[in-house]
Order: C-alpha cells, then sequence, then structure tokens
C-alpha cells in the first residue's frame, strides 16, 4: 500500500475515495463492534473506523503505533467541528502494524503533563505535538519567505565561514582547537560581521545569508546559544534605505504568515526612549510612560529627594491608574523588591484618594509639591504613583522593568496586537565599571554620527551612533548601523576605545587591510529568526521555536551535551584538561 494523503487533507467532497493513509496513533476508543482511531500525521488528523471483521487485526494497537490503513471516506454522522477532517472518516479495509511503540514518557499532545526537561531529554517525542510542529512549519514559511523577498530585491544569498578568526568583543567565543595547528584556535562566529562587510568591499553589493551564530553567553527564555539570523548588508545606502527594505520584508511576513496588514513603523532616538520606557526595548502596547520630575522637586526638603537631585541624579515615576486599591501594603513591598533587582535602592509610592493623597512618603513632601504632582501626572482618584529615586540609569531601568511587569500583571497588553519601533541614535561608547574604560556600545565598526566625530576622544559620554535597533513587543528583532567605510575613522574608533594599532593590527588585520582598496559605503541588520517567529508563533519560550534547543545551562539533554571527549582526542588536539 502506498501513501496517497495527508491526515490533514480529506474532507466532504472526497466522500467515496478508496485511500491510503499512514501516521502514529493518536488515540483509541472501543465502542462494542466499533473500533475508533484517530491517525496522526505532520498534517493533522483522521479518524479510522474498524468494524468488527477487522477488530483481531488492531487488538494490540496502542497510542503511538504507527499505521498504514486502506479505506473508503464516508461522511462521520458525528461531526467533530474541532477537526478540519471533522466531517469525514475512514472505513478501513485493509491495516498494516508498520512499528510498535512502548509507552511514551509524555502525553503526545499540545496539552502535556511533562516537565520541560522531560520535554529536553525525549525531543524526537516532543516534536511529535502538533503545537511544535506548527511552530517548525511557520518557521520554515518565514525563511522561505524572507528568500523570496529578498532574492526579487537583488540580493544574493552567500555562505559566510563557521571556522575563523577569534575576534573577541562582545559575548565570548565559542573556540574550536585546530588539529593541524598546534595550539591555535579557531572560533564559531557571533556573526558574520566582518564576512559581510569584506562582502560589501567585494563588491557584491546586496548580501544576505540565514546564517547560524555561537555565543558562549548566560541563557534566558529569549537566547540560545546557537541561534539563526537573517544576516542582511547593503552596499551605497543610508538608514532610511535599510529602514526601508527592512519594513518591506516584515509587511511580508505578516501579511503571508498573519494574514494581516502592518500600520505605520514608530521611531524613537534612543534618549528619548530611555526617558520615557526606561528600556531601549519598550513595549509599546500599552501606556504608563516614565516622567521625570526633578523640577517638581527641585526645592523639596525632603532629604532623599534632595540629595538625589544634588548628585546629579532623577526622581522618576510611572502612574497606574485606577488601580491604587488593588495594591496592598505587602504587595508594594514585593515591587519594591523587584527594582532592587535592577539596583534601585527603593520604590516610593503615593495612592490619590478621595481625601488626598497618602503613600510611602505622603508626609515627607509638602502641599505644594504635591498638587505640582497632581497637575503634572494628571493624577485622578484611586491613581498609584511608583517612584525611584536614583543614578539616571538605575531609576530609568528600574522603573522600566517594573513598567513592563505591571502591564503583565494587570493585563494591559493585547496579544494580537503587534507595534514596531526603531530605536536610533544609540550611543557610541558605555562605560566598562570593570574595565574603567568606555568601550565600544555595538561593535567596533559601528560609524559614529557625523556630527559627532569631533566627540570621539574628548565628550565619549555624548557621542552618538549611526546604529539602530527593530523592537517589536518588547522584544530586540534585530540590530544595525551604517558601517564605517573610512580607513581613518577606523583607526580613530579603535584608539577612542584604547586598541592600539598592534593590537587592531593583530585582532583585525586583514580585515583592516582590505580597507585600503577602495571600501564602499554600506550598512544592514541582522535579524533574529528565532525571536520573530517565537511573537508570531505566540509563545514566550524560544525553545518552542527550535527544533532541537538547549536548556538554561546550554546543555542538550537529550544527547547529553556537552560531554568529556577520549584522551586521545584530546593528545591529537595537544589539548590537557585541568581538573579543579
Amino acid at each position: 500500500m502506498k501513501k496517497t494523503h495527508t491526515n490533514g487533507e480529506l474532507r466532504l467532497q472526497d466522500v467515496g475515495k478508496q485511500v491510503v493513509l499512514e501516521g502514529w496513533v493518536a488515540k483509541r476508543r472501543n465502542f462494542g463492534a466499533l473500533v475508533f482511531i484517530d491517525l496522526r500525521d505532520r498534517e493533522g488528523i483522521t479518524q479510522l473506523v474498524f468494524d468488527e471483521t477487522m477488530s483481531d487485526q488492531i487488538t494490540e494497537v496502542r497510542n503511538e503505533y504507527v499505521l498504514c490503513a486502506h479505506g473508503e471516506v464516508v461522511e462521520r454522522q458525528d461531526k467533530n467541528p474541532n477537526l478540519p477532517t471533522g466531517d469525514i472518516e475512514i472505513k478501513v479495509t485493509a491495516v498494516e502494524i508498520v512499528n510498535t511503540a512502548e509507552t511514551t514518557p509524555l502525553i503526545i499532545a499540545d496539552e502535556t503533563d511533562a516537565l520541560e526537561d522531560t520535554r529536553l531529554k525525549y525531543r524526537y517525542l516532543d516534536l511529535r505535538r502538533p503545537c511544535l510542529q506548527k511552530n517548525l512549519k511557520l518557521r520554515h514559511q518565514v525563511t522561505m519567505i524572507t528568500r523570496n523577498y529578498l532574492s526579487d530585491q537583488g540580493f544574493l544569498e552567500i555562505e559566510t565561514p563557521i571556522l575563523c578568526k577569534s575576534t573577541p568583543e562582545g559575548a565570548r567565543d565559542y573556540l574550536v582547537p585546530s588539529r593541524i595547528t598546534k595550539g591555535g584556535f579557531y572560533a564559531l562566529p557571533q556573526s558574520p560581521q566582518i564576512y559581510k562587510q569584506l562582502l560589501m568591499i567585494g563588491g557584491m553589493e546586496k548580501y544576505f545569508q540565514i546564517a547560524r551564530c555561537f555565543r558562549d553567553e548566560d541563557l534566558r527564555a529569549d537566547r540560545q546559544p546557537e541561534f539563526t539570523q537573517i544576516d542582511i548588508e547593503m552596499s551605497f545606502v543610508e538608514e532610511e534605505d535599510v529602514f526601508a527594505l527592512v519594513e518591506g520584508l516584515m509587511r511580508e511576513i505578516f501579511a503571508k504568515t498573519k494574514g494581516m496588514e502592518l500600520s505605520s513603523f514608530e521611531r524613537i532616538p534612543y534618549v528619548e526612549c530611555m526617558r520615557r520606557f526606561g528600556s531601549d526595548k519598550p513595549d509599546l502596547r500599552f501606556g504608563m510612560e516614565l516622567c521625570q520630575l526633578n523640577d517638581v522637586f527641585e526645592a523639596t526638603a525632603f532629604t532623599i529627594f534632595q540629595n538625589v537631585i544634588e548628585q546629579g541624579g532623577e526622581v522618576n515615576a510611572i502612574v497606574v491608574s485606577d488601580a491604587a486599591d488593588r495594591f496592598s501594603r505587602k504587595q508594594l513591598d514585593k515591587l519594591q523588591e523587584y527594582v532592587r533587582i535592577y539596583g534601585a535602592k527603593a520604590l516610593a509610592f503615593l495612592k490619590v484618594g478621595a481625601d488626598g493623597i497618602s503613600g510611602s512618603i505622603a508626609k515627607a513632601i509638602s502641599e505644594t509639591e504635591k498638587e505640582a504632582l497632581m497637575q503634572r501626572l494628571q493624577l485622578k482618584e484611586n491613581d498609584l504613583v511608583l517612584l525611584v529615586a536614583d543614578q539616571q540609569k538605575i531609576s530609568q531601568t528600574a522603573l522600566g522593568a517594573l513598567r513592563v511587569k505591571l502591564g503583565h500583571d494587570l493585563d494591559l497588553i493585547r496579544s494580537d496586537e503587534y507595534r514596531f519601533l526603531w530605536v536610533t541614535d544609540f550611543p557610541m561608547f558605555e562605560y566598562s565599571e570593570e574595565e574603567e574604560r568606555y568601550v565600544a556600545a555595538h561593535h567596533p565598526f559601528t560609524s559614529p554620527k557625523l556630527e559627532d566625530v569631533d566627540k570621539l576622544m574628548n565628550d565619549k559620554a555624548n557621542c552618538y551612533s549611526r546604529a539602530y535597533d527593530l523592537v517589536l513587543n518588547g522584544y530586540e528583532l534585530l540590530s544595525g548601523s551604517i558601517r564605517i567605510h573610512d580607513q581613518q575613522l577606523q583607526e580613530q574608533v579603535f584608539e577612542a576605545i584604547g586598541m592600539s594599532k598592534e593590537e587592531a593590527k593583530r585582532r583585525f588585520g586583514f580585515f583592516l587591510e582590505a580597507f585600503r582598496y577602495g571600501t564602499p559605503p554600506h550598512g544592514g541588520v541582522g535579524i533574529g529568526l528565532e525571536r520573530l517567529v517565537m511573537i508570531l508563533a505566540g509563545t514566550d519560550n524560544i525553545r518552542d521555536v527550535v527544533a532541537f534547543p538547549k536548556t538554561a545551562s546550554a546543555s542538550d539533554l537529550m544527547s547529553e551535551a556537552p560531554s568529556s571527549v577520549d584522551d586521545r582526542q584530546l593528545e591529537e588536539l595537544h589539548i590537557a584538561v585541568v581538573s579543579e
């Protein structure tokens, strides 16, 4: 027997056809003379009916057995509106048990009782669940839309090396020892950054790649040690060209996967983004923006606020509308513990009631200040005001994180809404407390804003770059920039981050030499494929859109990697393992 249809394909118009179906047993139900089996494959489920003449052949059949069934498509008497194939069933006339199956350690269904560790250990079984198969089909669809769209725009898909030179900046590299070059190491690419710029120098003009990237860093729900990036680079472009291309790609993806037309892509400079949302990847699906109140408290007698302002810090606040009665003192204490995760020393609160303002600092601030707050924040009865007074970065970041938490806790966010935001004009440098110097905020090939070039050496704190991120619903979807194409400017940037000419040559010698032979202006982006699919699939766990993901400790529970290797392999690589 040869399969004629998938298990998600047959409909009422197929009644009377002789068909052959193959798949796994999802469910078995005995009703006396009749036995019903739900047969499942990647495309769906079809109900099989076995009468008394067939029952002896399927006596031993249980869940996850693999069957091949021949029969006639008939109309169901008890239709199932929850199944696309729910109007029909197959009256089986011949069946083959292709393979048997032991009882599985997890339920093969969208709703499973298995813990995530169990699911990852038996990932090949977990992948049979329809929800994961749907996610991986969506990932494939997004990838194909991307390839077709970029190809139509004149881009070439070009692969870049996986074994490359270690140029450590940002996250740690995964290192690969060389057997042939004793003591030498390759690195797995954190991104194809240098190679895609070399492709621009090589005259390719429009490049893209569905690129595998590797970063040895601590993991979280939206991050994996190996991930896929839609990598794009273009020559002879400005920011507007990059924005237009990416927006067109996103519109194509959302039209074909969600059947929706995207609204406009907003733009906010980094400094304004931090001031309003306390984050450089804000979720725009709800309000509750930060408000800076230094001027309200500039003459305050409240010592804590006074000291913060005098030391150059900020008093910032968010207003939780009509929610004061929803937060007990115990709940507010928990919020205080939450902001301390982000370095804030305390969280103050005020509640607006019929009799005026009460709260943790109500007695410490003046009536004039209370009135100013009522006006500035447009407060109404039952509003809750949450305040953090601290260094600017801590105050903004802590309240920004609290804003997101409250947005989820209070159900202020619509899951069916998609809000895109370009965050532009990022700082060129950030100060590293650990290294006690300014380092590149992105990679060192990001171009500074042309009007800030003179600040590279003497005003790094106020030097901004031509870097940009695209944010979707609070996730950083892509990061990119216009690159440096001038050799002298590149040398200035290296000098600004304290990298000597000798060190620059050691790390990037072959790349810098290429600059001497005519480098075009260029720029691009790297789009996180898993994050994009994760958002489209409606999950907040990136492992749900990766076929064989790692755990939070970067281990593969299924294959038990990483693992030790034979001493002989280590000897060939001239490596000795030092035990702690």
